[in-house]
Order: C-alpha cells, then sequence, then structure tokens
C-alpha cells in the first residue's frame, strides 16, 4: 500500500512539473554596466531596485560575458554559445548567421509573446533567408519618449514602452521582454554625477589602479555612475506595473549588463573589469528563498537554456544551435547561499575583432580562463595595438574623459605608466591573482613560483576550445579577420588614414587621434 501511494505521490508530482505555468521573462540588460550597485557595495551609485531584486531573490557574485563587447556578448546571450562558435557573430559590427537562432526567436515560435525596446542585439545586422531583418528578441516597442535628465542619456521611456507591451500581451499567454537600456553608455554630460546625482568625489572607494586617481576620473565615474541611476529608476517603473497588474509573483526578473564600463582596460579588453558583469535574478513564484548570494562561475551562454528550460522546451524542440552552456535552474532551485555546484569553478572568456583601426581591419584576439581566483589570458598577436593603433585615434576605447586625460597625460611624459596600462602593447601571456589584486597589475607570467598553476589553467582552456572547435585552436584564427565588418563607415579605415582622409567618429574625441604612428 505505501508504494502505491508513493507511486501515486510521483505521478501527482511529475504531473504538476509538466503542466506548471512557465513564468514571464523580464530581461534586463543595461549597455556597458560594470559591478557597481548598491548591493554589490558601491556607495556611490544608488540603485534601490536592483538591489530589490537581489534582496527578494538572488545575487549571483561571479557571471562572466565571454565577449566584452556588445555585438558577441549578444550574441553569446541568444545563443547559449560562446563567441568562437559563432563564426561571423564572434566580432563587434557583424553579419548575424542564419544557422544560429535566438531564444526570443524560439520562444515565439512556439506561442510566446516576445518584445523589446531600445537596444536588442547589435550593432549589426541579422537577415532571414529572404533578406528580411530576423526578430532575433521579438517586436519593437520604441514610441514612447521622455525629457532625459542629461545631454547623454536617451529620450527613450523604457518603462512606459514595456507598459505597451503588457497592454499587448494576450491574457494568459506566457510572454519575454528584453529591456535593452543605452546607459550608461557614453557619452556622459560632465559633471552631471555631482551637478544632477548629488554624489559627490569623495564618496568613491577605490580608483581603479589603472587610472590616475584626481577629480577628472572621479567625476567621470560619477557621470557614469548617474546613467546606471537611470537605468534602474525604470527598471523600478517596470517592476510597479508588474506589481499592479499582478503579474510580479510568476514574472522571472534578470538585471544584468552586456560587459564591463566604458573606460580604458574595461569593455573591449578582456579582464576582471571588462568581463565581469553584474546578475541578480528574482521571481517570487519559482526561485526557492531570497536574499542570498551564489558564487559559482556563470557565463552568458548559461542563460539559453536557462530560459529555454523555464520555457519548458527541450533544447532539441527549439532548433537552436547545440550549446556548451549549463542550466541556472539548479541554482535558483537551491536556496543555498555560497559555492552551490562544484563543477562551476571556471569560465571561458576571450576576443576577437571589435573596432576596426589597424592594418587590413584586423583584431586583438585573446582567449582567457577565470576561476574564483585567477585569470589567464593568451594574447595571439602580441605586436597588435590592443585598443587599436594609436594614430586612428585607439577606436576600441570609447572617447571620454578618462581616456582623454590618460593620453593627454602620455604626450606630456611617455613614460607615464597609466598609458602603458591602458594602451600599450601587451605580452603574450597575463597571469593574475584575483584575490590579490583584482585590478590586474601585476602580471605573474614570470614568477616561477606561479608556473605550475598557469601551465595547469593553459591546457584546462585550450582542451575545452579545442572540443568546441575553436577555429584559433586549429591554426585558422585569420577567418575572423576575413568576416566582413558590417559598418561602412569604419571599414578599411587604417588605410584610409594612410592616404589623407580625414576621419573621427562619434564614439571617439577627436583630440584622441595621435598625429602618427608611435612607438611603445
Amino acid at each position: 500500500m505505501s508504494s502505491l501511494i508513493h507511486f501515486l505521490f510521483l505521478l501527482a508530482v511529475c504531473l504538476s512539473a509538466a503542466t506548471a505555468k512557465p513564468p514571464n521573462i523580464l530581461f534586463a540588460i543595461a549597455d556597458d554596466w560594470g559591478v557597481h550597485a548598491g548591493t554589490y557595495g558601491t556607495s556611490w551609485v544608488s540603485t534601490p531596485n536592483v538591489d530589490r531584486v537581489a534582496r527578494e531573490g538572488i545575487r549571483f557574485e561571479n557571471v562572466y560575458t565571454p565577449n566584452a563587447k556588445c555585438t558577441p556578448s549578444r550574441s553569446c546571450i541568444l545563443t547559449g554559445r560562446n563567441s568562437w562558435q559563432l563564426k561571423e557573430a564572434a566580432n563587434h559590427w557583424c553579419n548575424m548567421p542564419l544557422e544560429f537562432k535566438s531564444w526570443g526567436e524560439a520562444l515565439a515560435e512556439h506561442g510566446w509573446k516576445v518584445g523589446q525596446t531600445c537596444k536588442g542585439w547589435g550593432p549589426g545586422f541579422a537577415k532571414d533567408a529572404a533578406g528580411k531583418n530576423r526578430a532575433l528578441i521579438g517586436q519593437s516597442y520604441d514610441a514612447r519618449v521622455a525629457d532625459p535628465p542629461t545631454t547623454g542619456i536617451s529620450n527613450i521611456d523604457y518603462a512606459a514602452n514595456f507598459d505597451d507591451f503588457l497592454d499587448s500581451a494576450p491574457e494568459g499567454n506566457p510572454w519575454a521582454f528584453w529591456y535593452g537600456a543605452l546607459e550608461p553608455h557614453r557619452g556622459y554630460e560632465f559633471g552631471s554625477g555631482i551637478k544632477k546625482g548629488g554624489h559627490q568625489p569623495s564618496e568613491i572607494k577605490h580608483v581603479p589602479a589603472f587610472w590616475p586617481d584626481n577629480e577628472t576620473i572621479r567625476s567621470d565615474l560619477l557621470d557614469y555612475g548617474f546613467e546606471i541611476e537611470h537605468f534602474d529608476r525604470h527598471l523600478g517603473r517596470m517592476l510597479a506595473s508588474l506589481d499592479k497588474r499582478g503579474l510580479l509573483d510568476n514574472t522571472l526578473v534578470i538585471v544584468t549588463s552586456d560587459h564591463g564600463m566604458p573606460f580604458p582596460r574595461g569593455k573591449g579588453s578582456a579582464y576582471e573589469c571588462s568581463n565581469h558583469v553584474p546578475f541578480v535574478a528574482m521571481w517570487k513564484g519559482g526561485i526557492v528563498g531570497s536574499g542570498h548570494s551564489v558564487e559559482d562561475l556563470v557565463s552568458f551562454i548559461d542563460l539559453a537554456p536557462t530560459l529555454i528550460e523555464l520555457a519548458g522546451l527541450t533544447w532539441q524542440e527549439t532548433g537552436m544551435a547545440d550549446s556548451p552552456g549549463r542550466s541556472l535552474v539548479p541554482l535558483f532551485k537551491s536556496g543555498k547561499s555560497g559555492l552551490i555546484d562544484p563543477a562551476r569553478d571556471h569560465v571561458l572568456i576571450g576576443m576577437e575583432r571589435h573596432d576596426v583601426g589597424r592594418p587590413g581591419d584586423v583584431g586583438y584576439p585573446i582567449r582567457g580562463i577565470v576561476t574564483r581566483s585567477e585569470l589567464y589570458l593568451r594574447n595571439f598577436e602580441p605586436d597588435r595595438w590592443p585598443a587599436g593603433n594609436p594614430e586612428t585615434g585607439y577606436l576600441n576605447v570609447d572617447g571620454g574623459a578618462t581616456k582623454t586625460f590618460i593620453l593627454d597625460a602620455h604626450r606630456k611624459d611617455p613614460t607615464d605608466r597609466f598609458w602603458k596600462l591602458c594602451f600599450g602593447k601587451r605580452p603574450a601571456e597575463e597571469y593574475y591573482n584575483l584575490r590579490t589584486d583584482p585590478d590586474c597589475i601585476n602580471n605573474l607570467v614570470l614568477d616561477p613560483a606561479s608556473a605550475q598553476k598557469r601551465e595547469a589553467l593553459l591546457n584546462r582552456m585550450t582542451g575545452e576550445l579545442r572540443k568546441q572547435q575553436d577555429p584559433r585552436m586549429e591554426g585558422h584564427g585569420e577567418l575572423f579577420d576575413l568576416f566582413p565588418y558590417a559598418d561602412p563607415k569604419s571599414v578599411h579605415f587604417y588605410e584610409r588614414y594612410l592616404k589623407g582622409e580625414k576621419l573621427n567618429h562619434g564614439w571617439v574625441t577627436p583630440s584622441d587621434f595621435e598625429k602618427g604612428p608611435i612607438e611603445d
């Protein structure tokens, strides 16, 4: 009799799981936001709504994008594949290959209402077989605008556009919405963090060791923080709307960023400041417990498997290309803090071509591996300039007060160490102790005491990359440079410079162009 009761109980559980209503999904992604929020201990940024999501759900401490640039990072989020597994979508300003379906497309094919506001996947082009634009993240909702608080902030009313989406969603139908803010991408209104945000430079407790610590850099950081607060305010309005509509309890809210901050040695590199991102999640109807902190290593390639599982679909049903990512659902259900899954002890990172500005439009290829205490990087072309050639404006670092200050200081003193750290050429290998050196200043490659650990990381990294069929592991890394650059304004930038064209870009300050080639 007891066996029958046990069987019936298990059957009931299985039937309940099979018929459980999937959660709605609000995926909130800021543009160029590093790990700076109240919940992460940053006192000079006010983020009550991000903090609420962490308090009522989970804060992840160690989430990384595989590639710290907008297009390739978002490609990893949407497909569940590392950037080196995505052909030309490994690059910035690319064409998205048709063979790589997004989770947004997969959910829409299975009856979900899918939409987005403002920045989705890109910059780049995603076309179907007929040449029409693919809806990688559903229909766009961008009609609502409002007066922005600064000249550098978008006039898109993200929260109002979310309300328009909710109004259009059929009742009882699952939906997924991508809140793609443009903030805190540059440019900033200089001094806005002080004048409008009400913060003071003295509130900043730590300026990264790869920048000078002065009023210009601190003010630049506060301007960046003010734009994070704008993102947070719209998130708060969205949470309030969900609550008012009775939808909050069965909505998975994920809040993150595509990569690190738009400062030298951040976005566009492969350091801790580049790839480490904030990540908090809440779902009252599905995440067990609240207010806990997970230390497992998580990669953006884990997101697509997570959302597909929660949608009640198998990966095979979606028709998406194979993913090496692993669902986060077990972490959602554990109710525990700290380390949960021993297998989640590392992630892989890297980059190929970002913004051009080198001869032949070539990139700066890197592969790396991150653990809770170590970062190993292999720079495959150390003779190239990592941020782009100096005479073409170091195009892979957005223009701004911090960049200009460091460049000006180097012109006055060519021995300036901050220029070397942010723009100088790098060795073929880099190895850092993240516990004692999170700013990644002290390269331990030449330290004999680190040789065994470094070798183990290198072997582990290359072994996994070979299994993932990374072309660079097979000696075919040049393939990434042969893919077309989809921004016609930038292609052959270096060669056009040699011809004497007067060149500029909206994301580079004109004074950042050196007068000619310089020696490292």
